[in-house]
């Protein structure tokens, strides 16, 4: 079917009755090799880092046309996505998850539905393409963020952010809902195999007083028909609605909500944690609060033991690079999942966590203690089975240990600048 045609349904298609969600055996093979992954880096770039203010600056009361005109500006030389993908996948990273649009309405692809988009810059080149093509040269999977908001388009029924950007005097949700359909739809047909995409903004009418039917089944519906494999996810923070085949949280381990945005129940759906590297999403030029290549890997590894992924958030300059302080912690994440990488990937949780002090993974009939902070002195964990030996991971060195009633009790000793002490048990 050709794109002429798909888009001509698409603008003819008027939701009757909701779908029962029964998801392919591509989309369910699609998930596991999701969940396998472990580790995906998030990507927020668009206009908005010309502004170096992070990705909510024009919400600060900016008006939309003024916003705008930074498009003629926009010229980001230095971008090169071979550079990008090698220093993520050299990471150790299994999946990017890209900026398609933003809720500041910016586009970059070369998309036939708005003129607001990359290709009319000075720049004049499709960011999608290049990392699309990239991505698959490389083998890594390519997820699309993409924003339910738009604080530019006037047809957007403005929920609770963009009342100060724009007109609200002409909202219509139908021709809005048509545009963003026949978006998606360029970037499910035109770009090769999209491993998921990322949707944002559903919590914008949220509230009694502007809450309305996003028709999220159709739309899901829409990705699932263009590629089942495409994996469905939405930062609404609530428990997962149908159609969707991962469950994200924002700021949180699942099962914490520090940030107040992850109360949500844990459904069986493959997790995924997204933080930020430092404080921002999209890049802020006074933001140099980093977390420390031990914060980063504890995270990774604390995200691990609920059997979840993490998609770490860099947030590229406006010449087309990555700070040179992301790329330094993607180098040492890098090196040190290349010697531990065994006890991340491909695991599930192990069952047993100890606050922040301890989690475990598991793959088959090995499961991992992950000591995390250097004050734990002994474990005593339960464990089914029966224990065939313990080794600490790092060199395989036998470790003494105690099983007794079905747990597990050792002593340990950690070494300096560890930031995870890794025990390797083996289960009959």
């Amino acid at each position: 079917m050709t794109l002429t045609l798909i888009l001509a349904l698409l603008a003819t298609f008027t939701p009757i009755t909701a779908q029962t969600y029964n998801p392919t055996p591509e989309n369910l093979k699609a998930r596991q090799e999701f969940a396998d992954s472990k580790f995906g880096i998030f990507l927020h770039w668009g206009l908005y880092s010309m502004f170096a203010q992070g990705e909510w600056y024009m919400n600060r009361g900016i008006d939309s046309k003024e916003y705008a005109k930074a498009a003629d500006a926009f010229y980001p030389h230095r971008f090169d996505a071979e550079s990008w993908v090698s220093a993520i996948k050299a990471s150790g990273a299994k999946y990017i998850c890209f900026t398609s649009r933003h809720h500041e309405g910016f586009s970059m692809w070369d998309t036939k539905q708005s003129d607001y988009n990359i290709m009319n810059t000075p720049y004049g080149r499709d960011v999608i393409r290049q990392l699309a093509d990239e991505c698959h040269r490389q083998g890594i999977k390519l997820h699309l963020y993409y924003s339910h908001i738009d604080w530019t388009r006037e047809d957007y029924p403005a929920g609770r952010t963009g009342r100060t950007t724009k007109s609200l005097d002409n909202p219509d949700w139908r021709g809005y809902y048509d545009f963003m359909n026949a978006q998606i739809t360029e970037l499910l047909t035109q770009y090769g195999e999209i491993g998921a995409i990322w949707f944002d903004g559903w919590w914008d009418h949220d509230s009694d007083s502007t809450a309305f039917d996003w028709e999220l089944p159709y739309q899901y519906e829409l990705v699932h028909r263009l590629q089942p494999a495409c994996l469905v996810g939405n930062n609404h923070h609530q428990t997962p609605f149908e159609g969707e085949d991962i469950q994200i949280f924002e700021r949180d381990v699942p099962g914490q909500n520090k940030a107040g945005l992850s109360g949500q129940e844990i459904s069986r759906l493959p997790l995924e944690t997204c933080q930020t590297m430092n404080g921002m999403w999209g890049y802020k030029v006074a933001d140099q609060n980093y977390k420390s290549t031990t914060e980063l890997i504890r995270l990774l590894v604390q995200t691990s033991g609920k059997g979840a992924n993490l998609l770490l958030n860099i947030g590229p300059q406006p010449d087309g690079t990555l700070p040179e302080t992301a790329l330094a912690r993607l180098s040492d994440i890098g090196q040190w999942l290349s010697a531990n990488g065994e006890a991340i990937y491909g695991t599930e949780s192990g069952g047993y966590a100890d606050g922040e002090k301890v989690v475990t993974t598991r793959k088959g009939n090995r499961l991992f203690i992950h000591v995390i902070d250097e004050t734990v002195g002994s474990l005593n964990i339960p464990i089914e089975g029966k224990v065939k030996s313990v080794v600490s991971f790092a060199g395989q060195t036998a470790l003494d240990y105690k099983f007794r009633d079905g747990h597990l009790t050792m002593e340990v000793i950690i070494p300096a600048d560890t930031p995870d002490y890794i025990i390797e048990v083996t289960l009959k």
